[in-house]
């Protein structure tokens, strides 16, 4: 039995035996009509009492067989249950079986030549139909089979008639006949489970493999986040000692020295700034301002900045003439191809980079071409996942960070314009974003070449009013020292706290006569407390709106939604002294100091 049906493991084996007991229920209205049938067509004075016996045992037998199935199903098979299941319907259907093969000794010998063959016709398709029924559990099945031919055949040979005797060698040749269908339709069964069970199993495995993903993703930007809160810090107040210093009568090999200094502190700063471009895409944060613009003006501007880039590593830069006018956010676009004509210009050694404009019914296709490196197809959608690179396993400083491409594609999905890549090996590619055109002569009011990151206003000509007074609050030593430095040096009365307690003390210990007219506040504070809560606390005591400014060094999308919704110009650390001027010159030029 073991060899002729080796057991499979148990979760196999009880999906085998929830198919079973889903089976006999399709089995047991037949069968009662079936008992129901026979005792009326076959019962005669001499074998009623037998054939009613008989049919009493089959009913019973059946309503038994159905109401375990019921229960089992309902209840379900416990882990470690099935093979006692097994030996227990083997049991309950080779009774079952007896009792059929029964029928041939209450019904055989006392009944016409025509009741006969009813009776074995009947047999047959007993034992033809069991087969399709328990197949899924074979022991059940071959204790059924042989329980019924037993007792059916027993009675044939005892007959002595020679026909009877080879219908009963006729027999067991159809049930072992039978039994080989039947574990033919088991293993096919057996199949179909495990086949499921692979497919489940490939589905938890694809959740389970989604799941790690996500969380890797989320601990990614979490460390992000973080790390580049912590490095912002001391960048931020590197750049401002360096411009103080700047400032200073310094020797001409001391200007050397500084600009060096400060072009290190620019290449931090460019790279934190693009971590910040990412993560403010990831947190929902880039709100486009679609307006006409110039395109032409745009790319001017453009070529202007980065074939310099493209002149140091002798390579050519063309970008052709247009004179239309597209809607759009001019600075979001801008972003898109500095980011594509850099990253060009990155990966080309020889030939050059070219800008060109296709247009396209009511729509433009600008596009950037390079004669670099090229992309496979394979690495073509990968390349526009985060830190990404291909051709700089040694993670070259002088190759960026891999975000360029996935900035690119973030803004362009929040700018709702489609950017594709088309590329071979070893020949280059070229980038294409389309924009909406609009009528020439449309642009209104739209600034052209606003380079840099995210948000970076121009420095301001314009001076600061006199007597300006400014309450900088930040948990950072050192940032505190450079902001006071280089606040006093443009001219302002500045007092620094550490803390929101030790503001309120500042602002109010002379108030009236002294209260700030500007607060500079850090987003993450002491205490768990925020920027924005300093400066509603702040307002709140001095009984009055003062301006305020609120700078951060977090990148963590939550942290930028919240530091976003306050209200309040945001500036991003490390914060260019320029931008810093520009933000407290476009706060208090409505203002009137007394």
């Amino acid at each position: 039995m073991r060899k002729l049906w080796p057991l499979p493991e148990q979760r196999l084996l009880a999906e085998q035996l929830r198919l079973l007991y889903g089976n006999v229920g399709a089995s047991v209205i037949p069968a009662l009509l079936l008992a129901a049938l026979l005792v009326y067509t076959l019962q005669n004075d001499v074998n009623r009492s037998a054939l009613l016996a008989w049919a009493a045992g089959v009913i019973v037998s059946k309503l038994y067989a159905f109401a375990d199935a019921r229960r089992r199903l309902a209840d379900g098979i416990a882990p470690g249950q099935e093979r006692r299941l097994v030996l227990h319907l083997t049991v309950l259907h080779a009774v079952d079986g007896a009792a059929w093969g029964a029928l041939a000794w209450v019904a055989l010998g006392s009944t016409t030549m025509t009741g006969s063959i009813m009776v074995l016709a009947v047999l047959t398709g007993i034992l033809g139909s069991s087969m399709s029924l328990l197949a899924p559990v074979l022991p059940t099945f071959l204790a059924f089979s042989l329980a019924l031919i037993v007792l059916a055949i027993s009675w044939l040979w005892q007959s002595g008639d020679t026909s009877y005797r080879a219908l009963s060698l006729t027999g067991l040749l159809y049930v072992v006949s039978l039994a080989g269908q039947a574990r033919n339709s088991n293993l096919a069964a057996l199949a179909a489970i495990k086949l499921r069970f692979e497919n489940l199993d490939l589905m938890k495995a694809e959740e389970e493999a989604r799941r790690s993903a996500e969380y890797a993703n989320l601990a990614k930007t979490k460390f992000l986040a973080a790390a580049s809160h912590d490095l912002r810090q001391p960048i931020h107040a590197q750049g401002l000692f360096l411009d103080v210093l700047a400032r200073s009568g310094l020797t001409a090999h001391q200007d050397e020295v500084l600009a060096s200094a400060r072009s290190a502190w620019q290449a931090s700063s460019d790279m934190l700034n693009t971590l910040l471009d990412f993560s403010r895409i990831e947190a929902g944060v880039v709100q486009p301002h679609p307006q006409p613009f110039d395109l032409q003006g745009l790319l001017n501007q453009i070529e202007n900045d980065l074939a310099p880039l493209a002149d140091a590593k002798g390579l050519f830069y063309r970008s052709r003439e247009t004179a239309l006018t597209v809607e759009s956010d001019e600075r979001l676009v801008e972003m898109v191809l500095r980011n594509l004509v850099s990253n060009a210009i990155r990966y080309t050694e020889r030939g050059g980079v070219l800008v060109a404009c296709r247009r396209r019914g009511a729509s433009v296709q600008v596009e950037v071409w390079d004669t670099g490196i090229g992309i496979a197809a394979a690495d073509q959608r990968e390349i526009f996942r985060e830190f990404h690179q291909l051709g700089n396993p040694e993670r070259d400083r002088n190759k960026g960070l891999g975000l360029g491409l996935a900035i690119a594609q973030g803004l362009a999905g929040a700018l709702d314009l489609r950017l594709s890549l088309s590329s071979r090996p070893g020949r280059g590619s070229v980038f294409r974003i389309v924009l909406p055109v609009v009528p020439s002569g449309t642009v209104a009011g739209a600034m052209t070449g606003t380079a840099g990151a995210l948000a970076t206003p121009p420095h301001a000509a314009e001076a600061l009013p006199p007597g300006l007074r400014v309450l900088v609050i930040d948990d950072d030593q050192s940032i505190l020292a450079g902001m006071a430095q280089l606040l006093e040096s443009w001219g302002c009365a500045c007092d620094t706290a550490s803390s929101l307690s030790e503001a309120l003390a500042l602002a109010t210990r002379a108030a009236p006569a002294w209260t700030p007219s500007v607060i500079i506040s850090d987003y993450r504070l002491r205490e768990q407390q925020t920027g924005a809560q300093a400066i509603a606390a702040l307002r709140a005591a001095l009984g009055r709106h003062v301006p305020a400014l609120v700078i951060t060094g977090d990148t963590a999308p939550e942290r930028l939604r919240e530091a976003m919704a306050t209200g309040d110009p945001l500036l991003h650390k490390p914060v260019k002294p320029e931008q810093l001027y520009q933000a407290l010159f476009n706060l208090t030029k409505e203002e009137t100091y007394q």
